[in-house]
């Protein structure tokens, strides 16, 4: 029986008196998959099933998480049942539309500023302990999907010692950049795509790979995303907005904003090299389409990042020589 129909009867036994239809709500880049339950005679109406496969996911840190945000006082979804067993969760339904899909210039600083205000509300309930560490190793295994997936696979190239090394000091340096920062709880996909509009707003998903860590992380990954880009200026308004709320929340920000900036900007570096190498996975291991055609932005992301600081000019030339661009005069390992 496939899992959908395992999935009916689940639900059946929960709602026995009750009929409904189901009907995809989303997917995501893992084996979850989300359906919206429609009622024709209860309230609420309509809930979502989360379809989990156990032999691949594990239900029990999106719970775990689930309740910690709930604890927070921020909308996230409540678990109305669960089998652990099967890999099925009912949640409540918190809307239909993402930021992602309604952002646009005119909306895009209350939303933002929205977003901000529940970011700020969620690190101060960090506690050391709850959540799982953000450490040197889980650092480090993301980056190497860079050069696994995105230079191995998709550009076929296999790097030189000499290559590998510009590489490994670059790593080393981020590494350092984010075990340096405040901890505080780490969505870890904190971007248009996983909150909702709603009320209260956002509405919080996809949160199940939370942990303890930089307190840039979620800044950035908020304002850059992989799929929608703002240009420079307004990125920085807005991060100088969020700096002013955590301080006056008395979150551990750091004092100077310019180094606040430096660990937002190293973080990202750090993100984006893991996201180019995710999203070529996506493609070639799971053959999920779309992701590599959003390749370019947050690569773009990377190569401003490394002209601004000296430390990454050797990797910025490293992207030329592996891309077959032409480096910048004065690049040189």
């Amino acid at each position: 029986m496939d899992r959908t129909a395992l999935l009916e009867q689940w639900l059946t036994r929960q709602f026995p008196t009750d009929r409904f239809t189901l009907a995809p709500a989303s997917a995501d880049a893992s084996f979850r998959r989300y359906f919206r339950v429609t009622f024709e005679n209860r309230s609420p109406r309509t809930l979502i099933a989360m379809d989990a496969p156990p032999e691949h996911e594990d239900c029990r840190p999106f719970i775990h998480v689930a309740g910690l945000l709930a604890e927070a006082g921020l909308n996230a979804p409540r678990i109305v049942a669960q089998s652990l067993e099967q890999g099925f969760l009912l949640l409540t339904d918190l809307g239909t539309q993402t930021f992602l899909q309604v952002l646009n210039e005119d909306n895009a600083n209350r939303l933002y500023a929205d977003a901000t205000d529940a970011l700020v509300k969620w690190q101060l309930a960090s506690r050391p302990g709850v959540l799982p560490e953000y450490d040197a190793a889980l650092l480090r295994r993301e980056m190497e999907l860079f050069p696994e997936w995105y230079v191995g696979r998709h550009l076929g190239i296999q790097l030189s010692e000499a290559q590998r090394n510009v590489l490994e000091r670059g790593f080393a340096l981020l590494v350092a950049s984010a075990l340096a920062q405040p901890k505080v709880y780490v969505h870890r996909d904190y971007m248009p795509r996983n909150l909702m509009l709603s009320d209260p707003n956002p509405g919080i998903l996809d949160f199940q790979d939370a942990v303890y860590g930089p307190i840039t992380y979620d800044v950035l990954s908020l304002f850059k995303d992989a799929f929608i880009s703002w240009d420079e200026e307004r990125v920085l308004d807005w991060v100088i907005r969020y700096w002013e709320k955590a301080r006056r929340a008395g979150l551990p920000v750091r004092e100077d904003f310019a180094e606040f900036y430096r660990d937002f900007e190293w973080m990202g570096l750090q993100r984006h090299l893991k996201v180019a190498g995710i999203f070529a996975r996506l493609y070639y291991r799971d053959g999920k389409q779309g992701y590599l055609e959003d390749t370019p932005r947050f690569l773009e992301y990377i190569r401003a990042v490394c002209r601004r600081y000296d430390a990454f000019k050797p990797l910025l030339l490293l992207l030329d020589e592996l891309e077959g661009k032409t480096p910048q005069v004065g690049y040189t390992f």
